[in-house]
């Protein structure tokens, strides 16, 4: 018996006239989702970043060369506000990791470029964060895992 499990139990006694089962999903995907937050945190801890600057780094590098976006483009992508994205390249163009450049089809906006030392810094993170990941999902057979990926996928759309 887990802690939702426990919590089920208890809604049960307290309030049996409602449907609590959606509990049981939602409540043990907010917990696993914390657990792997927490895991994937000190992978990229290993490596001097955050989740949100693999995001970025990550979100250039999908591009293919030159590995350039927008900014609206990255926040899109990114699944944050723009606010969120400038204040993530003012630190990762100091570091070196990204550079921003203006857009030659828009005279006011910028283009934001993954950096050669951007570049080299994701190509160690990578392998190690996939690594964790698969370390994660070890316990699901790879037909699980499909069927979960799916299932969530639903959930989220």
């Amino acid at each position: 018996m887990d802690h939702v499990d426990r919590v089920l139990a208890q809604w049960r006694t307290e309030r049996p006239d409602l449907d609590s089962s959606p509990m049981a999903v939602i409540g043990r995907l907010s917990r696993a989702a914390t657990a792997v937050e927490g895991v994937l945190a000190a992978t990229f801890a290993r490596h001097g970043i955050d989740a949100s600057t693999f995001d970025v780094l990550a979100s250039l590098a999908r591009q293919g060369a030159p590995y350039r976006l927008t900014p609206v483009e990255l926040a899109t992508q990114a699944m944050v506000t723009s606010s969120a994205v400038a204040q993530r390249l003012n630190r990762l163009e100091s570091l070196g990791y990204v550079r921003r450049t203006a857009n030659p089809s828009d005279g006011r906006g910028k283009i934001v470029e993954l950096t050669a030392r951007g570049k080299e810094l994701l190509d160690r993170v990578l392998p190690d964060h996939l690594a964790t990941e698969r370390r994660l999902l070890e316990r699901f057979t790879p037909d699980e895992r499909e069927a979960l990926a799916g299932l969530l996928e639903r959930l989220a759309v």
